[in-house]
C-alpha cells in the first residue's frame, strides 16, 4: 500500500461549478423613534462555521477554506431572481465562519416589491430560509483514510474542500432544504414518511422497496425523494382520472439520485466483500474496524500482514534486525561509495555501519525493513517477483524506511542541484515564507525620515516610501521511480545515481528558467530616461562610466538621492572576460594612437563584482541579448529581484514511498516551493550596448 496516496485537483467537469450553502436570517424591523431619520430593515446571516457540510451536486461533503474565499459587495435577493432585488449586504469571512449583513433597500410598503414581502412575513414571525451561492475556483478532492487541515480543522476523507472560490449570490428562499434552515421547513420534511399515497403504500416501505433506508439519507435527499414519490402517487392510474395535470416535480434528479445511491451501494458493498475476503476468521477486531473507519481492501490487508508476523522473525541472518535507522542510513551511503561520509555521520556510527553492514546492498536492506515487520525469510532468500509486492508493503510499514531512503537520496540530489548555475543567489534577495499566500514588500526608501526631536523629546512616526512590490511561493516537482527490474537486480545505483541526479539537476534548471524569465521580462522596469542607458554604453571603461553616472543619479520619489552605491556588474557569458578584466586589471588597452594601442588606467579596478549568467543571452528567454548589462545594487540594501522560498528551503527535496497499486516498485517524488518577482527599480540599471 502507497504511504502517499495522490491528491487530485477536481475540475470543474468533475463536479459543479458552484453549489449553495443554507442557512437562516435574522431580519431587524426595530423602527426609528420620533424625530430620529427613517432606519432600513436590516438583516444578519450566520451563513458557515468552517466545517464539512452536504451539498446537492456533490457525491461526497464538502468544506470551504475560507482563508481562500473572497467577496464584495453581497446582492439579496428573493429565490435567486435577479430581477427580484431586496437589499445588499456584505460578507465578513473570517478564520471561522462567514457572516453576511446588509440592509432591505426596496420599498416595503408596495406589495409587488420583494422587500414588501420578506419584511411582511418577518413581522408575522416566518423565519426566512437563506442560500449563499459559491462559485468554485480551485477544488481538492481527500482520499479515503487521508486528512487535510481546513479552518484549523482536520478534514478527513472521502470529501472535498474548495480552497479557492467567491462568494457570488445571497437569497432569501421561501422554501428551504437544508435541515438547519428552518424548523417549519424542517418538520415538514421529516414528517412526509407518515403520508400515504393512493394505493396505501407508505414513504418509508417505499424507500425500503429500492434498498434504502430513510435514517441513512440527508435532509436533503430525504425532501427529493418525497417529491418523486407524491409524484408516483398521484400519477398512478386511478388519480390520473381526477387530476390528469401532475404536479411540477423535479422527477428526473431524483431517478438520478437513486441511480448514484445504487452505484455508491454496489461500490461500498464491493468494499466490504474485499475486506472480508482479506481478514477471514482470524481477524474479526480489524474487520470490523475497516468496515467502520472506511479502510480500502489494502489497508485492511497491510494490517493483517502486521498482525500476523510472529514475535521472533527467523531472519536469517546474524545481523541485528533493530538496527538504528542512522547506521543502516550510513551503510547504504558507504555502500553506494558517497564521499566525506564524516561530514553526515558520527564516527561511532560509520563504525557500527562498518561492522554489521558493510557492502550492504538494497536488497539486503529492504529484506531487514521487511523482517522487522515480521516477514520471515530463509538464509539465502532475495527479493523475486513473486515476492516483490509482500517485501515492499512490509518494508514500508515502518516508520524508518521511507526517511532512510529519502534522507539518502536528498544527499545526492543537493550535489546535483548545486552543480547547475547559481548565479541568482548573487543578485537576488531571498525571504523566506510561511505559506503560499502573495506577499507584499515596500520601498525601504523614499518615506518620512528621521527629524530632529525637539525639547519635549517626541519622535515622529515614520513611514514607508511609495511603491510596494508582490510575490508568492509555488510548488514545482517532479516524479520518478526505483523500477522492480532495479529492485530485483540490485541496483543501489538507482537510488543514488540517475533518479537522484535528474531530479536535482531539473529542480535547478526550473528555479534558473523561472528566476532568469522574470528577471529579464524588464523593458519596462528598466526605463528609458530612468534607469536604462541606452546610447554608447557598450561595456569598456568609458560605457561603464556612463552607467555608473545613470545609478548616481537614481532618486526617490521626493527627489533625494537614493544613498545606495552600486556592487554587482551583471553581464553574459559572452561579457564575462571583459568585466574580470575590468574588475581585475590595473591597465586597460582600449584607447589607440596612430594604430598602436596605448594602455591606460583603469578606474573601475575591484569595485564591482562581476557576476555572469548563460541566461542573460538564451535566446528561449524574451528580452535575452548578449551585449546588454547591469549594474546593481546589494541585494541586501537594494534589492532588484526578490526569491521567496518556502519555510527559507533553497533546495528541493526529494521523498519516497511504496508505489502505488499499479506500479511494482519505489516512488520517488522531486519539489521545491518558490517564487520569483521584480521588486525595487531603484536598484539597478541596464545599459544596453
Amino acid at each position: 500500500m502507497s504511504l502517499f496516496k495522490k491528491k487530485k485537483q477536481q475540475t470543474k467537469n468533475d463536479c459543479p461549478g458552484k453549489f449553495s450553502l443554507e442557512a437562516s436570517a435574522n431580519v431587524d424591523l426595530t423602527m426609528a423613534a420620533e424625530g430620529e431619520q427613517k432606519k432600513l430593515p436590516s438583516f444578519s446571516v450566520d451563513a458557515y462555521f468552517g466545517g464539512v457540510v452536504s451539498v446537492n451536486g456533490f457525491p461526497l461533503p464538502i468544506a470551504v477554506d475560507l482563508s481562500g474565499l473572497r467577496s464584495s459587495n453581497v446582492s439579496a435577493l428573493l429565490d435567486h431572481d435577479r430581477s427580484m432585488i431586496v437589499g445588499q449586504g456584505t460578507a465578513e469571512i473570517s478564520n471561522s465562519k462567514i457572516k453576511i449583513t446588509g440592509n432591505i433597500t426596496g420599498n416595503t410598503e408596495d406589495s409587488n416589491d420583494p422587500s414588501y414581502k420578506v419584511v411582511f412575513h418577518a413581522k408575522n414571525g416566518f423565519k426566512w430560509p437563506v442560500s449563499i451561492g459559491v462559485g468554485i475556483e480551485k477544488l481538492e478532492y481527500v482520499d479515503v483514510g487521508e486528512k487535510v487541515k481546513c479552518n484549523g480543522k482536520n478534514i478527513e476523507g472521502p470529501s472535498y474542500v474548495v480552497r479557492q472560490g467567491v462568494l457570488q449570490e445571497f437569497s432569501f428562499l421561501s422554501v428551504g432544504a437544508d435541515e438547519k434552515a428552518s424548523a417549519t421547513v424542517n418538520a415538514s420534511a421529516v414528517n412526509s414518511n407518515n403520508i400515504s399515497g393512493e394505493n396505501g403504500m407508505e414513504f418509508e416501505k417505499w424507500l425500503k422497496a429500492m434498498g434504502l433506508k430513510q435514517e441513512d439519507l440527508s435532509q436533503e435527499t430525504i425532501v427529493l425523494m418525497q417529491a418523486k414519490f407524491d409524484l408516483e402517487q398521484k400519477t398512478s392510474p386511478a388519480k390520473q382520472q381526477e387530476n390528469p395535470t401532475p404536479p411540477s416535480v423535479n422527477a428526473s434528479a431524483a431517478d438520478d439520485l437513486v441511480e448514484k445511491m445504487r452505484l455508491q451501494m454496489a461500490a461500498e458493498q464491493t468494499r466490504i466483500a474485499g475486506i472480508q475476503a482479506v481478514c477471514g476468521n482470524d481477524y474479526s477486531t480489524i474487520c470490523a474496524q475497516a468496515i467502520k473507519e472506511g479502510w480500502t481492501k489494502d489497508r485492511a490487508e497491510l494490517e493483517v500482514l502486521k498482525a500476523s508476523r510472529p514475535k521472533a522473525p527467523n531472519v536469517g541472518s546474524s545481523q541485528p534486525v533493530d538496527a538504528s535507522p542512522l547506521v543502516l542510513e550510513a551503510a547504504l551511503c558507504m555502500s553506494a561509495g558517497m564521499p566525506n561520509l564524516e561530514k553526515s555521520f558520527a564516527p561511532n556510527v560509520l563504525e557500527a555501519a562498518h561492522r554489521d553492514y558493510r557492502r550492504m546492498s538494497l536488497q539486503q536492506f529492504l529484506l531487514l525493513a521487511a523482517a522487522d515487520a515480521g516477514l520471515s525469510f530463509r538464509p539465502g532468500d532475495r527479493i523475486r517477483n513473486g515476492n516483490l509486492k509482500n517485501v515492499l508493503q512490509a518494508a514500508f510499514s515502518t516508520s524508518s524506511v521511507s526517511g532512510i531512503l529519502s534522507n539518502i537520496a536528498n544527499k545526492y540530489l543537493l550535489a546535483s542541484f548545486n552543480m547547475v548555475e547559481q548565479a541568482w543567489r548573487e543578485i537576488a534577495s531571498i525571504r523566506s515564507v510561511s505559506d503560499f499566500k502573495a506577499i507584499t514588500s515596500y520601498r525601504l526608501i523614499g518615506g518620512g525620515g528621521y527629524e530632529k526631536v525637539g525639547p519635549d523629546g517626541e519622535l515622529k512616526h515614520g513611514s514607508y516610501g511609495e511603491g510596494s512590490f508582490t510575490n508568492k511561493a509555488d510548488t514545482y516537482g517532479e516524479l520518478l521511480s526505483i523500477s522492480r527490474q532495479d529492485i530485483i537486480n540490485d541496483d543501489l545505483g538507482a537510488l543514488t545515481g540517475n533518479s537522484t541526479q535528474k531530479l536535482g539537476r531539473d529542480a535547478g534548471l526550473k528555479l534558473n528558467m523561472v528566476f532568469w524569465t522574470a528577471f529579464l521580462n524588464n523593458s519596462s522596469f528598466f526605463a528609458a530616461g530612468y534607469n536604462n542607458v541606452s546610447a554608447s554604453s557598450a561595456l569598456s571603461v568609458a560605457g561603464l562610466k556612463k552607467a555608473i553616472g545613470v545609478f548616481n543619479a537614481l532618486v526617490d520619489t521626493k527627489g533625494n538621492p537614493i544613498g545606495t552605491i552600486p556592487e554587482i556588474l551583471l553581464v553574459p557569458v559572452d561579457l564575462e572576460i571583459d568585466a574580470q578584466q575590468i574588475y581585475n586589471d590595473q591597465f586597460v588597452n582600449e584607447a589607440a594612437t596612430a594604430g598602436a594601442p596605448k594602455p591606460s588606467g583603469n578606474p573601475h579596478r575591484g569595485k564591482y563584482k562581476p557576476v555572469s549568467s548563460r541566461y542573460l543571452s538564451n535566446s528561449k528567454i524574451t528580452g535575452y541579448s548578449a551585449t546588454s548589462y547591469y549594474l546593481l545594487a546589494n541585494p541586501m540594501s537594494l534589492p532588484v529581484i526578490e526569491v521567496a522560498l518556502l519555510d527559507g528551503k533553497d533546495a528541493p527535496t526529494i521523498e519516497t514511498a511504496d508505489a502505488d497499486f499499479n506500479t511494482l516498485g519505489i516512488q520517488m517524488r522531486g519539489y521545491h516551493d518558490f517564487g520569483v518577482a521584480l521588486q525595487d527599480p531603484l536598484g539597478g540599471v541596464r545599459a544596453n550596448a
